[in-house]
């Protein structure tokens, strides 16, 4: 098997797993851009040790499979804190032990002080998230890493629904995932995309998830990049 095809296999895996943990939902959604979309994508719902370390191995796996060479990872305040310990046990897992640090949302004045807990930020860093929305807490990461003596290395997330910003009336050229790549030149590596979807629910012989497909199809083709 190639390393494309490997690849591929792990986001067929991974985008079954997310609808069967009811993580990857079907339906109308509000999105943060007002949109209706077919489906929806909630990171928190994996909520018990068992999807949490199942997860974290699809994490890891597609880290690795990536080839970007990391020294060490941060998970940017609130998911991406539990998103990169749990990768970071994965990792070690699979024979890669690697340190991590979080950071928090206000400044503690007492104890070791300071927003960022964990290993000192050193080397390559990969910053582990869910997904891509407009890119702010990324940005807010790669100035934190950087100001701490760290060199931002990727994001890695779960799913990049590869979707035009902007209005209805006027539509950005780029995504949320390509704008961030663009303006910091860093590499995003996703376990899966919307694309992935679409081929699982093509392939699924499953007559509801065909009707998923042809929805989420559409929206794809109105707002896909």
């Amino acid at each position: 098997m190639s390393t494309n095809d490997a690849q591929d296999a792990l986001a067929q895996d991974f985008v079954k797993f997310a609808i069967e943990a009811g993580v990857l939902r079907f339906g109308e959604f509000r999105t943060k851009a007002g949109r209706l979309s077919p489906y929806f994508f909630n990171s928190a719902l994996f909520d018990d040790g068992a999807k949490l370390a199942r997860l974290a191995e699809f994490y890891a796996r597609r880290l690795l499979a990536s080839g970007c060479a990391f020294d060490m990872l941060f998970g940017p305040a609130y998911k991406g804190i539990t998103l990169a310990a749990a990768t970071a046990v994965a990792l070690a897992g699979l024979g890669r032990n690697t340190p991590f640090a979080f950071n928090r949302k206000e400044a503690k004045a007492h104890g070791e002080g300071g927003t960022l807990v964990g290993a000192p930020v050193r080397g390559r860093v990969v910053i582990v998230d869910d997904v891509i929305t407009d890119g702010a807490s990324k940005r807010a990461s790669v100035e934190l890493l950087r100001a701490a003596g760290g060199a931002p290395a990727a994001v890695l997330i779960a799913l990049d629904r590869m979707e035009r910003g902007g209005t209805d009336a006027q539509l950005s050229e780029r995504s949320a995932v390509e704008d961030f790549e663009r303006e910091y030149g860093l590499p995003v590596i996703s376990i899966a995309t919307v694309q992935d979807l679409l081929q699982y629910l093509r392939s699924n012989a499953d007559p509801a998830l065909g009707t998923d497909f042809a929805r989420v199809a559409a929206y794809r083709e109105r707002y896909g990049v």
